[in-house]
């Protein structure tokens, strides 16, 4: 069966470097995690996030050629899924809060105002 972008497939770690992980892929291809593929968050370190032999599944991102699969770890994380959920699940909002700083725009007219009034006391 062919592989194609959008798929998801399951493979094993096979070799980490700074800029990502390769991944033999089940059906015989190889493809590579790009560190920004990884996670969602900040990734300082990927054997922070995955190690040599893990069994992962990955997204199919990019085919150039058979040599070159790009794959996506982050696209089928279960963080992801589970945020999308929340996301999506209707949940209400946090109300504005009243306690904490307030913008700079709320004051602006009365200062304009106050000053205009100090300059005009000025010139008369």
């Amino acid at each position: 069966m062919p592989i194609r972008v959008g798929d998801i497939v399951k493979g094993m770690i096979t070799g980490i470097q700074p800029y990502g992980a390769f991944v033999s892929l089940d059906n015989g291809f190889k493809g590579l995690i790009h560190i920004s593929e990884i996670s969602e968050r900040y990734v300082r370190d990927i054997r922070s996030f995955v190690h040599m032999n893990d069994r992962v599944s990955v997204k199919v991102l990019d085919i150039s050629d058979m040599e070159h699969i790009k794959l996506s770890l982050k696209a089928v994380a279960p963080n992801k899924q589970r945020f999308q959920f929340i996301k999506h699940a209707g949940v209400q909002p946090l109300p504005d809060s009243v306690i904490g700083f307030s913008s700079l725009a709320v004051h602006l007219n009365d200062w304009i105002e106050t000053a205009y009034e100090k300059k005009q006391e000025e010139l008369s």
